[in-house]
Parts: C-alpha cells; sequence; structure tokens
C-alpha cells in the first residue's frame, strides 16, 4: 500500500513538473509579479521526459490497482475496505488532475485577460512596427504573458509574441510610447530581449 502512495506521490510530482513552465507565467499574473514569469523556463527542455515518466508512474499504479489479488485459501474474515487514500476513486482524481497539469500550455490562454484597445492614430506616419528578439519563452503561456504586458502600454496597436520564432512584433504609435519603453514591458515579464529591428 505505501508503493502506491509513492507511485501516486511521483506522478503527481513529474506531472506538475511536466507543466510548471507554463504554470509559473499565469501565477506571475495571478500574484502581479510578472518578473517571475521565466523562474522556471529552464525546465522546458525536460518536459517530454516528465511526461512520459507521468504516463508511465500512472500506469503502473494503474496496474497495481487493478490486477487480480492472489486468493489465500482461508476461513478467515474478507479484507476490509481501503482507505480513500488507498482507493482507485483517489487514483482516478489524481490521474485526471494529472491530465489536467498536462494538458496546461494548451488551455493557459484563457487566463490572460483580453485587452479591447481604442486605438486613435492621429497621423499614419507615427505608426511604426519593430521586432524584437526575445529568449526565454517556451510556450503559449509565455507569449499570453508578453502580450498581456506589452499592450498595457498606451498607443500599442498590436503585440504578436511567438515562442516558435522566438520574438514578438509589436505595432504602435510612436507619439505616445517608444521602442525602449516596449523592451523594459518585455524585459519585465522575467524575458530577455535580445535584439530588435523596425520593420
Amino acid at each position: 500500500m505505501k508503493t502506491d502512495n509513492k507511485l501516486i506521490g511521483a506522478g503527481l510530482l513529474t506531472a506538475i513538473a511536466a507543466s510548471l513552465c507554463c504554470i509559473t507565467p499565469v501565477l506571475a499574473l495571478i500574484a502581479g509579479t510578472s518578473g517571475l514569469a521565466s523562474t522556471f523556463s529552464w525546465l522546458e527542455p525536460f518536459r517530454p521526459y516528465f511526461i512520459g515518466l507521468t504516463i508511465l508512474v500512472l500506469g503502473f499504479a494503474w496496474y497495481q490497482k487493478l490486477k487480480p489479488k492472489k486468493q489465500i485459501d482461508c476461513n478467515c474474515d474478507t479484507e476490509e475496505k481501503p482507505k480513500f487514500i488507498q482507493s482507485k476513486m483517489f487514483l482516478g482524481i489524481i490521474t485526471a488532475f494529472a491530465i489536467v497539469m498536462l494538458a496546461f500550455p494548451y488551455y493557459s490562454s484563457i487566463f490572460y485577460p483580453k485587452t479591447e484597445k481604442q486605438i486613435i492614430v492621429v497621423d499614419k506616419s507615427n505608426v511604426q512596427k519593430v521586432e524584437f528578439t526575445i529568449s526565454g519563452m517556451t510556450c503559449a503561456s509565455c507569449e499570453e504573458h508578453v502580450n498581456h504586458e506589452v499592450n498595457k502600454l498606451t498607443g500599442i496597436i498590436s503585440s504578436n509574441a511567438s515562442y516558435e520564432n522566438g520574438n514578438a512584433i509589436v505595432e504602435f504609435d510612436n507619439s505616445k510610447t517608444n521602442i525602449s519603453e516596449i523592451e523594459k514591458a518585455i524585459n519585465s515579464t522575467g524575458y530577455s530581449v535580445t535584439d530588435k529591428k523596425e520593420n
């Protein structure tokens, strides 16, 4: 029984570790501490291993739980009902939680408020587009965090961050904000602007 509990605990920890790099930006947003967003981004390369380990550990826990018990021929009392923490129900709850954690990067964007902006550009010649090269983004949650911080600035027309391309393309009214303000907003998330070029 203790082995079952250890397996369940290990499965839970690996599931959380697999998504920690994507959970942290959302927690940073909720806590209002943007700089913490990239704290666990170093875990991203290990994500496939954590996912595999989670599946392996929980699969083995289910195997242990469902395999037929050896029948002992005696006139003793039948097995007592297992405690909740050792039940199939508990293992099912942990498995469901692990699935929710592993899928987190795919639905994390729902936690970021949509910023609908009314942008009034007085002069089209003031519109500027800059591509910022950013290091440290590892998932869609990172993209959302960068876009959220940039969109807080006045004069931003659009911000499109991409973790796959490692960049953010920002269109803005340069009479209301500037490149260094945008760079400062991106760097405040914990990710770093390594280069910028005007389009």
